[in-house]
């Protein structure tokens, strides 16, 4: 996820997706989301398990800014809000 000017990245693990984007979006959750309005669904992955997702979640948060960027360009290449599609 990303604030409108696609300048601050978040990656998180959930399993009930478009409930946890309206939180943030809707901002009903303190923290790191809410303080930088991060409220735009860029990019999501889905997983066959929570083990897998927490470990994909990792390697994700573990990469580089550029990395990630090209993450989400590759899948979304003018990062539109993705939430109407789930």
């Amino acid at each position: 996820m990303t604030n409108k000017w696609n300048n601050v990245l978040y990656t998180g693990v959930t399993h009930d997706l478009k409930r946890r984007v309206y939180e943030h979006k809707e901002k009903l959750i303190d923290g790191f989301t809410k303080k930088y309005n991060i409220g735009k669904l860029v990019y999501y992955e889905t997983t066959g398990s929570i083990d897998g997702a927490i470990t994909r979640e990792k390697q994700i948060k573990g990469g580089s800014r550029l990395q990630k960027k090209k993450l989400v360009s590759s899948m979304n290449a003018d990062w539109v809000d993705l939430y109407e599609e789930l």
